[in-house]
């Protein structure tokens, strides 16, 4: 059986989420699951087997996070469960001894509590996938693969434009035509009326008795 490495742990916060990145690069065969207190992890990186098994300080809401795998990195946007209190964590994990052998800091991303002015940037995470067991938005991507914009240009180029894409290749000076003998004909069907009218003003008068 294969060993199972500790995979490295980064980590940083803001009031209401923590930004968590598993320093692994080209991670295949990925298995994430990021319940309201534990985070499990696995996947192959370099063909070794990785793993992280760690329970939070804290609740955090994974319905409302989101992670995506990156060339360098897994990268995670947790949201805390108390988005209400103010205080940061004052360390990631519940258990001490863990987090000093397996968690850095992240100092690209750290911010002291007394100088937090935002969120995190995620753009890095635009496209990713919700961590709370649906499909994700990034999964929608553009509605697989199109967009409003070749939407809208399908439509013009499907024959609005110019009467191109009339039924049975019909174009607008053919229908106009149609129309108009149709008008005609129904002209020609008022003709007999008249003669009606014409033959009710030639009846004699009847003779009063």
């Amino acid at each position: 059986m294969a060993k199972v490495n500790t995979a490295p742990i980064k980590w940083a916060q803001r009031s209401d989420s923590l930004y968590i990145t598993i320093a692994l690069a080209d991670v295949k065969d990925e298995s994430i699951n990021l319940a309201d207190e534990t985070l499990k992890f696995k996947g192959k990186s370099e063909n070794k087997e990785y793993e992280v098994d760690i329970a939070f300080l804290k609740p955090v809401d994974a319905k409302g996070s989101t992670y995506k795998i990156l060339p360098r990195s897994v990268q995670m946007h947790v949201m805390k469960k108390d988005k209400d209190e103010d205080e940061f964590w004052p360390r990631l994990l519940k258990d001490k001894a863990l987090e000093k052998n397996q968690v850095k800091i992240d100092w690209d991303r750290y911010v002291d509590e007394d100088e937090e002015d935002g969120g995190f940037d995620t753009t890095a995470l635009d496209g990713g996938m919700d961590m709370g067991g649906m499909g994700g938005m990034g999964g929608m991507g553009g509605m697989g693969g199109m967009d409003m914009a070749s939407m809208m240009g399908g439509m013009g180029g499907g024959g609005m434009g110019g009467g191109g894409g009339m039924p049975g290749g019909m174009d607008m000076e053919a229908l106009m035509k149609q129309m108009g003998d149709m008008k005609q004909n129904e002209g020609g069907m008022d003709e007999p009326d008249s003669d009606d009218d014409d033959d009710d003003d030639d009846l004699p008068e009847l003779e009063e008795s």
